[in-house]
């Protein structure tokens, strides 16, 4: 019964969505859009120069087809709409500087976005469609998202989830019937990927690349509905409760439709590492202004169970580093803060970053508060003289609850792309202040002057 009421919930998701028009959206929730799709644009931008980046790049254009969408890379690349998508999905997670989705573990923005600027740009859509259909499909993948559980972090989201994303988004983009966008979702359910959580921690790049396979997958999800291809309506329940093993709750999929919008239960990060971690920064940047990290003997750490389980004192790759609780307490403590030179190859070599490492240690923080402080740390240092300074966070900033301001994302975005792209500060500025010229202009003629091109 409980595939069947998954199959009819969704079936009312689609109808919701499809119904829902730019001026139905709340005012907040637009500017929730505009934040997430600049934001979310500069960190694919801020992968530009990572070697395994360039490379492959370079590979998918040596192979790809007609030029119809941009990649994001300062580079002059235009490659056809799925080629891009995989291009740019791959970067967006790259720095680790993509927004997320705060409820459940979710970067919804980043699995709709590569194929939706591919998309858009292809097809002439307004900058306004692009941005109607990322709040859709944000609504829809965040919804999969909450409607399965597992009790442990075994499959990553980035392969599990950002198909049904891409397919979604680009549905609403595309305005295909109901029936259209509830088989493209089932189908993208039955092509997701199974990425193990283990690989970032142990340092594993494939891991930065589902997003990108899941763009081209969602794609071609629209695609093939259209010609009948189709998942069945059982497919999410079939896919993510039976063969994944995860504890659904159908009702997660239309509770509320209307009133809260999953987008505004984003969160966004200016440190450049899991989220999960960001905890831990905060506290570390505290105790940095009682006493200098010379003095530091050793680190402990009582937090959350996802931070505490990215155990790795000797990351060897940058991701690796990125999901390694023991590089992040050291590495802000040295560099000061969580930024990107913080998780550089660099900062992997640095040898008192490499000797701090191995002087942290964990345990489990407890008892465990309730959302939103559900990913707390509080950071403990053993000085040379034996005694114990203690720092803790009960919740980063930039989640619902303690946002970034406007200007502080805006600053973000302006130090990553005003050297690769000068014009696009300005531009994405004005998305950001809804301008309605912006908006209503082509998406393909907004890249242009975005990429001088």
């Amino acid at each position: 019964m409980s595939a069947v009421k998954v199959g009819e919930n969704l079936d009312e998701l689609v109808s919701f969505l499809i119904s829902t028009e730019w001026t139905d959206i709340p005012a907040a929730v637009q500017h929730r859009a505009a934040l997430v799709l600049c934001d979310d644009l500069g960190a694919m931008v801020a992968a530009r120069g990572e070697p395994e980046i360039i490379a492959l790049h370079d590979g998918v254009a040596a192979s790809a087809g007609t030029a119809e969408a941009t990649v994001f890379n300062a580079r002059g690349h235009r490659l056809d709409r799925y080629s891009a998508a995989l291009a740019n999905g791959c970067a967006g997670d790259w720095a680790e500087l993509d927004e997320g989705y705060r409820r459940v573990i979710c970067h919804a923005g980043v699995y709709c976005l590569p194929a939706l600027l591919a998309e858009a740009e292809a097809e002439h859509h307004s900058t306004q469609d692009l941005m109607r259909a990322l709040v859709l499909g944000y609504e829809a993948v965040a919804r999969v998202a909450r409607v399965f559980t597992f009790s442990n972090l075994v499959l990553h989201p980035h392969g599990s989830l950002a198909a049904i994303g891409a397919a979604a988004a680009v549905a609403m983009l595309r305005r295909v019937p109901q029936d259209e966008a509830v088989g493209a979702i089932s189908s993208a359910a039955t092509m997701v990927l199974p990425g193990p959580y283990t690989h970032p921690i142990q340092g594993s790049l494939v891991r930065n690349v589902w997003p990108g396979v899941a763009a081209q997958t969602g794609l071609r999800a629209v695609d093939w509905s259209r010609m009948g291809i189709r998942g069945l309506p059982s497919a999410l329940h079939d896919v993510y409760a039976d063969a994944f093993g995860a504890q659904p709750d159908a009702l997660q999929l239309t509770e509320g439709l209307g009133s809260a919008w999953a987008i505004s239960d984003g969160y966004h990060k200016i440190f450049a590492c899991c989220q999960y971690g960001h905890a831990t920064i905060e506290a570390t940047c505290k105790l940095l202004e009682r006493v200098s990290v010379d003095r530091v003997e050793s680190i402990h750490l009582e937090t959350h169970q996802k931070a505490w389980i990215m155990d790795n004192p000797d990351p060897t790759t940058t991701i690796a580093a990125k999901f390694s609780i023991q590089h992040i307490a050291a590495t802000a403590a040295i560099h000061g803060g969580g930024g990107a030179e913080a998780f550089s190859s660099e900062s992997l070599r640095n040898p008192d970053v490499a000797s701090l490492r191995h002087k942290v240690s964990t345990s489990p923080y407890e008892p465990l508060p309730d959302w939103p402080n559900d990913r707390p740390t509080r950071v403990i240092w053993t000085l040379d003289d034996g005694s114990k300074l203690t720092e803790e966070v009960l919740s980063a900033r930039g989640g619902p609850d303690l946002p970034f301001t406007p200007e502080e994302i805006r600053a973000k975005i302006c130090s990553i792309v005003d050297v690769p792209y000068p014009a696009m500060s300005d531009i994405t500025n004005a998305i950001l202040d809804l301008d309605p010229v912006t908006l209503s202009r082509a998406w393909h003629e907004i890249v242009g002057d975005m990429t001088g091109s």
